[in-house]
């Protein structure tokens, strides 16, 4: 490391990790934070796929150790970045941004997850309600239950805030609480399947099921985290005769097409591929797929059933 140079840290860590871990770590090389180096923090933001909000167009905040640093990395993400850069008082207040956007998001998740639980049991279509509350211009942001929540932020980062407040004799209820809702989502979808089975007089046993996406998110092959693990590690625990099928990892399929993949009674669909969406819905009737648990409530729920199928939604 040379005389002068800035450190940023991109990756999202707990509040203070900059100034407690990486600080120390970097003096041992006989620089001083903020007079001979510097170190900021900008957390990462980035939508993967996502062809609008590109790196460049997605504003940042900084936060640095010293005023100079600050400066520095501002000088630098203006350099690259064409949308507004947010200078902030700490580099704490950086750390937390980042943890905040993703637990924002964990927490309205868990809220429609256990909205979906709640009103598949008073038979109320939870897509139709959160499309109705949508039309508010105001006051509502729509969020969607699914079969699990997948990625290395939201799952993982409400955790870093929740074990440092821990540290320091706070206790984050509502964070956990929306944790362990979210949680438990594979574990509701292995439910909807065994209901919709029971419906034809069948168990998860001995049962051809086809599970239809491994990845957390359409349309590419990032699987961190993804509820497919644990969905397929139930099904397989639970005795059923398993396909599995993933057009982006094809390296983790058990079948090498959807045509090939269709051949079972019933479909788990965990991710919302393209390819998945635009399936014939009447080819599934004839290919003899009886039962369908639509993960990602994205599929045509009412022509589902008018061809004869059981569909079980999250909530719907």
């Amino acid at each position: 490391m040379n005389n002068k140079q800035i450190v940023i840290i991109e990756s999202t860590v707990a509040p203070r990790t900059c100034r407690e871990i990486a600080k120390p770590i970097l003096e041992q090389s006989g620089f001083k934070i903020g007079k001979d180096i510097y170190l900021a923090h900008c957390p990462e933001r980035i939508d993967p796929e996502n062809k609008k909000w590109t790196i460049e167009k997605i504003s940042r905040v900084i936060g640095a150790i010293s005023n100079k640093g600050l400066e520095k990395a501002t000088i630098f993400y203006e350099s690259i970045i064409d949308a507004p850069i947010i200078k902030l008082s700490s580099i704490e207040a950086a750390e937390a941004i980042k943890i905040v956007e993703n637990t924002f998001r964990d927490i309205n998740i868990a809220f429609v997850n256990e909205l979906a639980k709640s009103f598949d049991k008073l038979e109320i279509d939870v897509l139709e309600v959160i499309e109705g509350a949508s039309t508010k211009p105001f006051a509502f942001m729509p969020h969607y239950p699914g079969c699990g929540v997948g990625g290395h932020c939201i799952s993982i980062d409400p955790y870093y805030l929740i074990e440092k407040a821990k540290s320091k004799g706070f206790e984050h209820r509502f964070l956990e609480l929306a944790r362990s809702i979210n949680k438990s989502m594979p574990e509701y979808t292995i439910l909807r399947t065994i209901e919709g089975l029971n419906e034809i007089g069948r168990s998860i046993k001995n049962t051809k099921i086809t599970v239809l996406g491994i990845s957390y998110k359409p349309n590419i092959d990032d699987m961190r985290e993804s509820p497919s693990f644990e969905i397929i590690s139930k099904l397989k625990k639970m005795g059923a005769e398993l396909k599995i099928y993933d057009p982006y990892l094809k390296e983790l399929s058990t079948v090498n097409s959807l045509e090939d993949a269709l051949c079972s009674e019933c479909i788990v669909l965990i991710t919302a591929h393209n390819e998945f969406i635009k399936m014939n819905i009447e080819k599934l009737k004839q290919k003899g797929i009886k039962v369908i648990i639509d993960g990602r409530n994205c599929l045509d729920k009412n022509k589902i059933k008018n061809n004869g199928i059981i569909y079980k939604g999250i909530g719907r």
